[in-house]
């Protein structure tokens, strides 16, 4: 017995040695070691096991002897982890050192969005001519998004190639109209409202997007007229994008404005000469609006006899593409820095 236990203290003794002059030692496996002689299974507890097997006479200093090389082992053990800890430390101190001699490193900034930059411009001109804000629930009623807009329920934009619905009675809004109508079913004229959001129409192509932004118009009181519709119009085209800005008005057809128009501009771009952005015409075609059919203010419990009023809807892509000179609307949407970054200073592409 008394030789397992030199014969083990020596074998310690060789390997803590080594270990400590070992860098790539880690704690883990220090303690690999230390439970192959110390825990319940190790040699040295193997030892303490066979002490039944020691001459009674030789049992006080053999248990002595074991004793003490259980407590020296433990000792060196523990030093030694002490020792690894320091290192671990050190090593993490110096790779998380801060230099502040050094250059601060290049934060590049970020830019807001062209829809949002179109979007709080457009807000800001029309906040100016009075009107309020609402934002109603992306997730709409057919009822609001529909019915009450008067569009019956054998209208094309019923159909699902065109519209996302969730449920029978829930879908995705097509349009921000719907706000306008949860406005005036708990408002009193007069009403100047705009509600811009994002809407979903089952759409896609260098021109179109099956989500994208939408900003609609409304204005309800007494004796309001389409001279009212284009004077704001116009007040909005030469704030919008300059003061030689005209527009033009088009007979045209919705089902909850009567009469409708769709609203044209003069290219920017040529000054209304005509080029290849307004393909030769030198007009864009830029938002629909008319005078609100009486059937949405009846359903909105408003009388069409003492009432009237006129809404306008504006694509928000449509307005940064021609503002900035996009030319295909995906590459509002995926998110390149590069494109991005040019909108900084409000910049052209």
């Amino acid at each position: 017995m008394k030789e397992q236990i030199e014969s083990i203290r020596r074998e310690i003794e060789q390997w803590l040695g080594q270990a400590g002059a070992d860098p790539a030692l880690k704690r883990e496996g220090l303690f690999a070691y230390k439970m192959e002689h110390l825990g319940k299974t190790g040699k040295i507890s193997a030892l303490s096991k066979g002490m039944r097997d020691v001459a009674p006479e030789e049992r006080p200093e053999v248990g002595k002897l074991l004793s003490d090389l259980r407590r020296w082992a433990e000792e060196n053990f523990d030093s030694l982890e002490q020792e690894l800890k320091k290192r671990e430390l050190e090593k993490k101190y110096s790779s998380e050192r801060l230099d502040v001699t050094m250059p601060a490193r290049f934060a590049g900034t970020g830019s807001i969005h062209p829809v949002t930059l179109v979007k709080n411009e457009l807000i800001d001109i029309f906040s100016g001519m009075g009107f309020d804000v609402f934002e109603g629930p992306e997730i709409e009623r057919d009822y609001y998004n529909f019915q009450a807009l008067n569009i019956p329920a054998d209208h094309p934009a019923r159909d699902m190639q065109d519209t996302f619905f969730v449920t029978k009675e829930f879908l995705l809004r097509s349009q921000t109209s719907s706000g306008q109508i949860r406005v005036m079913e708990n408002r009193k004229p007069p009403i100047k409202v705009l509600s811009p959001g994002r809407v979903y129409r089952s759409d896609s192509d260098a021109t179109h997007s099956p989500m994208f932004h939408q900003m609609e118009g409304l204005v309800v009181d007494k004796n309001v007229t389409l001279n009212d519709l284009k004077g704001m119009l116009d007040e909005f085209a030469r704030r919008m994008f300059s003061s030689e800005t005209k527009t033009r008005l088009r007979p045209s057809y919705f089902p909850f404005t009567e009469p409708s128009v769709e609203v044209d501009l003069s290219c920017s771009a040529c000054g209304g000469k005509g080029c290849r952005i307004c393909k030769g015409t030198g007009w864009i075609e830029v938002l629909g609006a008319g005078m609100v059919n009486r059937r949405v203010l009846e359903n909105c419990g408003i009388d069409p006899d003492e009432y009237t009023g006129f809404a306008f809807g504006i694509g928000l892509e449509r307005i940064a593409m021609i503002k900035y000179g996009i030319g295909d609307i995906r590459l509002l949407f995926e998110g390149d820095v590069r494109f991005l970054k040019q909108f900084g200073n409000g910049g052209r592409v």
